[in-house]
């Protein structure tokens, strides 16, 4: 629903006391009309980098440690070296990247993309970036991940592909958009922009009726 991925979220409850994980609500005896606050844990540098992502700018993501030439360092990452600080940077880089598509802040997943950010990467759940953008209708931002590997065919740990959950959540212009594009890389056209979109749209849509089948007599 906020588009962070939950290991990075920490709930409190009246006194601002931490509600532990895997424990209900009801354990906590949270009233109704209750009020929770979500926040960010401290550690490494999250807060920053997700408050960061959440106003979508560049600016500040680019000093975050998102890139591989980044001179961010936290108590944590100056010990990294090789492999492990690459796999830090790469764990960033895809939290902003899951955050940014989920607000629809095409210049900051523009920048991540054109950065090194991978959209395989999956949340605790196995929601990729083009999951939440599929989910709140994202469209430039789904153009934007379809255009740099995103796959509408990645399943997360309920076996919902991105498709399937614009269609649960009736975005049915995120549905769409996915399928247009997905068979505008299969007839193998060499663009994707706003323009092939739409004229792919004119090309094919006129063709089929309401429910998906041909229109016309047999």
């Amino acid at each position: 629903m906020v588009g962070i991925p939950f290991n990075l979220q920490r709930l409190q409850y009246l006194d601002q006391g931490d509600l532990t994980d895997e424990t209900t609500l009801r354990f906590h005896d949270v009233v109704p009309g209750g009020v929770l606050s979500l926040c960010i844990w401290h550690y490494d540098g999250w807060t920053d980098l997700v408050v960061a992502a959440v106003e979508g700018d560049p600016n500040k993501l680019s000093c975050l440690g998102t890139t591989e030439d980044s001179f961010y360092r936290t108590a944590n990452s100056e010990h990294l070296e090789g492999a492990e600080w690459k796999q830090w940077i790469a764990q960033r880089a895809f939290v902003a990247l899951y955050i940014g598509s989920h607000r629809g802040h095409f210049e900051a997943v523009r920048y991540l993309l054109e950065h090194g950010a991978s959209c395989l990467g999956r949340s605790p759940v196995g929601r990729t970036a083009l999951h939440v953008a599929a989910a709140m209708g994202r469209l430039d931002c789904i153009t934007l991940l379809l255009e740099h590997g995103a796959s509408i065919h990645d399943k997360d740990a309920h076996g919902e592909t991105p498709i399937a959950t614009a269609r649960r959540l009736h975005r049915k212009q995120s549905e769409r958009r996915m399928f247009l594009l997905y068979w505008l890389a299969k007839s193998g056209a060499k663009g994707r922009s706003e323009l092939a979109v739409k004229k792919f749209f004119r090309q094919t849509v006129p063709s089929w009726g309401p429910r998906g089948s041909r229109s016309g007599s047999s």
